[in-house]
């Protein structure tokens, strides 16, 4: 075994599982919502969630399945994505009113 590798708690892949879960169906509810009522604003918020979704998925998929990529690696694509999720949120709430 490697000295870099690391493995995560269960504890850590239920939560991270929930959250995919829980984001996946925040992201289409607000997706939904968009369609029905053809707001951009419902769009981007779709969006928002959709990228910190993204985020975790990513950050998982590139620790499990690429063995090279280190953890920090990994902890940067879901920061970046979940920052950049968060930005188009703010967009969507700001320019609902």
């Amino acid at each position: 075994m490697s000295p870099h590798t690391f493995t995560l708690p269960p504890s850590a892949i239920a939560f991270k599982t929930l959250t995919l879960l829980l984001g996946g169906l925040i992201t289409y509810l607000s997706y939904r919502a968009y369609r029905r009522t053809g707001s951009p604003a419902l769009r981007a918020l779709a969006i928002g969630f959709g990228l910190v979704t993204m985020g975790s998925l990513l950050a998982g998929v590139t620790n499990v399945l690429l063995h090279d990529i280190s953890i920090g690696v990994s902890l940067a694509i879901e920061s970046g994505l979940t920052a950049a999720g968060f930005a188009v949120i703010v967009y969507s709430l700001y320019t609902q009113g």
